[in-house]
């Protein structure tokens, strides 16, 4: 069967009997700004629609953990943290019509598939002897599609900066256009853009694996180096620094989030300490991302997995599925995210330096 990037959406059938004699979905005005009515409903990754005077509406974008508001007869998904007083809260704790609320999990089926009704069977999650040929082959074609017909976000941990020929292959796929944003925090631009301006990574040469005399200051050089010219497009235009990921996202006008951290050193100019601004700004990101890609960093990927629908309404109307993939070492971030909540995941469990190097291979980079 042939792999098909994007699934056709089968939407409800709302003429079915149990629908049709569903009640309105009730709305219940807010108290105090922050604080929730009683029953509220609590909002997943699927498409959910609401019945408002009769009609069932669908909330264009839909996320994890969020409350449904109504608001000029539109269902608008927002933060517990950004509700005011007045805003009218959708309530029940149903998700099948009872309460007028609809969660569908169900709209895009894979024309053909044979379904496995069996009990039980091997390795049905994801493991270190789960097979990813075909996996690897489908995420081909997926990139090939979304790069001109989606975007394109990967949510980064620092291990990337650590090796050369992962480095590499993350700037070609930057600049082949397989890469729309990057959200990342301190560590991940600081440790890449230390192995641009002196060879190393933590003091550690990313090719040989030498450390370097006093490679324990390289990366308070860099931070202090970069927040001296205040900001990295900055260093980069000074310093004459080409390569690397920072750089080549600077180059290519690429956007990308850094958010901040409790343990960050300086840190680079660019990185948000405040923890709400920067979830602010990875959800601006996430808020029209078509493929997301969680490479080695377990918190924020369960952020962003949280952030991210199954599915995205495009501008035509046309509602379509997303992807998002998890990829690490440990079998036990990959699952967590499905334990999470996200339960669309597709997982690798791989070393992310050498899933990145396939896929630049796999795409002819």
């Amino acid at each position: 069967m042939e792999w098909k990037p994007i699934r056709k959406y089968y939407p409800p059938d709302f003429t079915d009997e149990k629908l049709q004699k569903a009640p309105d979905c009730k709305f219940v005005a807010c108290e105090k700004d922050g604080v929730l009515p009683i029953n509220y409903h609590s909002t997943s990754i699927f498409p959910e629609y609401y019945k408002v005077k009769g009609e069932w509406l669908l909330a264009k974008e839909s996320r994890m953990d969020c409350q449904a508001i109504l608001k000029d007869n539109e269902i608008i998904i927002i933060e517990m943290r950004k509700i005011k007083k007045g805003d009218l809260v959708a309530v029940g704790r149903t998700e099948r019509g009872e309460d007028g609320i609809l969660v569908y999990p169900f709209g895009f089926r894979e024309e053909g598939k044979k379904e496995n009704n069996d009990l039980f069977a091997f390795r049905s999650n994801s493991s270190r002897e789960t097979s990813h040929s075909k996996s690897y082959d489908d995420l081909y074609a997926t990139l090939k599609y979304e790069k001109d017909h989606g975007k394109i976000v990967y949510v980064m941990g620092p291990a990337f900066a650590f090796d050369f020929k992962a480095k590499e292959a993350m700037c070609k796929l930057i600049n082949n256009g397989y890469c729309h944003c990057i959200l990342a925090g301190n560590a991940l631009a600081t440790h890449d853009l230390e192995g641009e301006y002196l060879k190393t990574a933590l003091g550690q040469d990313i090719y040989t694996k030498e450390s370097m005399p006093n490679g324990h200051y390289n990366h308070i050089d860099l931070i202090n180096r970069v927040r001296y010219y205040g900001s990295i497009k900055k260093f980069c235009e000074e310093e004459h620094i080409k390569g690397g990921i920072m750089c080549s996202l600077v180059k290519n006008n690429i956007p990308f989030v850094l958010a901040g951290s409790i343990r960050d050193d300086g840190p680079l100019p660019e990185v948000i300490g405040n923890v709400y601004d920067a979830q602010n700004a990875m959800r601006d990101q996430v808020r029209d991302a078509t493929t997301v890609i969680c490479l080695a960093t377990m918190l924020h990927s369960i952020a962003t997995g949280n952030m991210f629908p199954s599915f995205r309404v495009l501008k035509d109307g046309t509602i379509r599925q997303t992807n998002f993939y998890c990829v690490d070492a440990a079998e036990f971030v990959v699952n967590k995210l499905v334990d999470r909540g996200s339960l669309s995941v597709q997982g690798f469990v791989t070393n992310v330096q050498d899933f990145i190097c396939n896929v630049a291979r796999g795409l002819g980079l």
